[in-house]
């Protein structure tokens, strides 16, 4: 096979994740304190490199699974990173990614075994290379998306409350929103749906609501 680009440098390609969850009742990142060098005992996000012939859609895809030991993760691409000296181990252009992850399905006993640990959003550490600068673009993408999307109901189990749902979007949004306009808003769409079962947890016994994908489309606003 003729070599047609054999002249032309050769990198490395990486995928890096950052897995938002909604825990402790607030927006955090599931983080790694790296046990291999470069950067031994700091902080990181997940990732991990693009392997022969596999997609870097694939590789992310990997990664995640590896982590929570789930495949069925909500994920979006978030940008290149491609700084020549971003890693000090060797030339990597990286491919980020978000995800959003309902923090009461992953595998918690697969994510203590690789030293991962929610951490509060407004509250991180300081991490390895431009991994920083990739969790500021990737919550600026979320919270655009979940104005525009209903994306936040991959943060939430199947079954949750009004109080739970307001929660959530005021965690990735940064903001409180008023309780009676979002209820309102909620209120219009048909595709959050009242269930006839109740949160048996809650003092008042709240009503718990799910979210119908099949009767989702079109506009969405919070």
């Amino acid at each position: 096979m003729e070599e047609f680009y054999r002249n032309q440098s050769r990198f490395l390609v990486g995928v890096d994740c950052i897995i938002f969850g909604f825990h402790a009742g607030e927006l955090s990142v599931l983080l790694l304190q790296r046990k291999f060098q470069p950067a031994l005992g700091q902080w990181s996000l997940m990732g991990g490199f693009v392997g022969e012939g596999e997609s870097v859609d694939d590789a992310a895809k990997r990664v995640l699974r590896d982590l929570t030991g789930l495949a069925d993760i909500y994920m979006e691409q978030v940008g290149t990173f491609g700084a020549p000296d971003r890693d000090p181990g060797e030339r990597v252009i990286s491919v980020a990614y978000y995800a959003l992850l309902d923090t009461s399905r992953y595998d918690h006993q697969l994510a203590e075994q690789l030293g991962a640990h929610w951490v509060d959003i407004r509250q991180l550490p300081p991490l390895i290379f431009d991994h920083a600068d990739m969790v500021r673009a990737a919550l600026h993408r979320l919270q655009v998306k979940a104005n525009r999307a209903p994306i936040g109901f991959n943060l939430l189990p199947p079954l949750f409350t009004l109080s739970q749902l307001q929660s959530v979007y005021e965690a990735i949004l940064g903001e409180a929103l008023d309780k009676r306009n979002f209820r309102k808003r909620v209120s219009e769409m048909d595709f959050i749906e009242k269930t006839d079962q109740i949160d048996r947890s809650s003092r008042r016994g709240a009503a718990l609501y799910k979210f119908n994908q099949t009767a989702y489309g079109g506009k969405f606003k919070i």
